[in-house]
């Protein structure tokens, strides 16, 4: 059992356009705090022994301006790092997959002695984002993703009681506990589609259509 309302009301999320690289973008931005402090945070999401312990197996040169790949997910390359100082640490990369290629900034604060403040930011041109994509599914599409991700690293650090296998993650997605974490996820993603702008039932359509996609439906 995991305690999936606790994590999913510890997330933040935001919607927001802005320019990246000169290119109108959208910006999807979620984060949590977690009751480690920075230098575990830091090692925890840029170890590949680690990374693999909460997320999925990564290979490549995990260096500046080396490549990274995700097994059977994304991959890319390491565009800035920075290591923990005074408090903050922050690496951004880009995020290959399907032939698309989007931007990647995870932002590290140490807030209180011993909790960290995560803040992912995933950029895409809106130019490269079909159309047809955003319309059925809005942000969701990939903001659940991220709500999973999120929630991998919450249970790796102890934020959130319980435990899911990454080997078994698709099999807990599909289970009752997965559906009702994807479903409220689908849900968040959908607040932060109307507040940055658009209409309740065109983000609540959306909403339904991630869902769908996410448990096998759609």
């Amino acid at each position: 059992m995991v305690d999936i309302q606790k994590q999913l009301d510890a997330v933040e999320r935001e919607l927001r356009t802005d320019d990246v690289d000169g290119e109108p973008s959208y910006v999807q931005s979620i984060s949590q705090e977690y009751p480690s402090g920075i230098q575990d945070v830091w090692d925890a999401v840029t170890s590949p022994d680690r990374i693999a312990r909460w997320f999925l197996p990564v290979s490549g040169e995990l260096r500046l301006g080396g490549r990274y790949q995700f097994e059977g997910n994304a991959g890319g390359e390491i565009l800035a790092c920075t290591p923990p100082v005074d408090g903050r640490a922050e690496y951004r990369v880009t995020w290959e997959y399907g032939g698309g290629v989007t931007w990647l900034t995870v932002t590290l604060d140490e807030t209180v002695a011993g909790a960290t403040r995560v803040r992912l930011d995933h950029a895409a041109h809106t130019a490269d984002v079909p159309a047809e994509m955003w319309e059925v599914f809005g942000p969701g599409a990939t903001g659940v993703g991220w709500d999973q991700g999120l929630l991998g690293l919450a249970l790796h650090l102890g934020a959130v009681e319980g435990a899911v296998d990454p080997a078994d993650a698709e099999k807990w997605q599909l289970s009752d506990e997965g559906k009702a974490f994807s479903r409220a996820a689908a849900d968040g993603w959908a607040r932060a589609h109307v507040a940055a702008g658009a209409d309740p039932a065109v983000a609540a359509q959306a909403a339904d259509a991630t869902y769908g996609f996410y448990t096998g439906q759609q």
